[in-house]
């Protein structure tokens, strides 16, 4: 069965998800090495080719279409937010 992610207009070729690898998060294709660990990675300063060096089974490929993935799940995102008010006095 063929796992990749499809998006509406952006199909992802080396993103996939599985229920049985890292309880389905988005991973690149053929790796346990999820989009979210991508993302920490260079949150955490790495840079591309430090991350290529590190795990060179990752095709690079793959690390610039995790990007593309992470932005695409951000884009119709919305945050909602509301108001407590204070309750009545009995």
């Amino acid at each position: 069965m063929d796992n990749t992610i499809t998006g509406s207009s952006m199909p992802f070729e080396y993103i996939t998800s599985d229920p049985g690898i890292l309880g389905g998060k988005p991973c690149i294709k053929g790796t346990r090495i999820s989009v979210a660990f991508i993302l920490e990675l260079f949150a955490g300063g790495a840079t591309h080719q430090e991350i290529l060096q590190a795990y060179p089974h990752l095709p690079a490929e793959g690390i610039e279409e995790a990007l593309r993935y992470a932005a695409s799940a951000f884009k119709n995102e919305y945050i909602l937010m509301s108001e407590v008010l204070p309750r009545a006095s009995a």
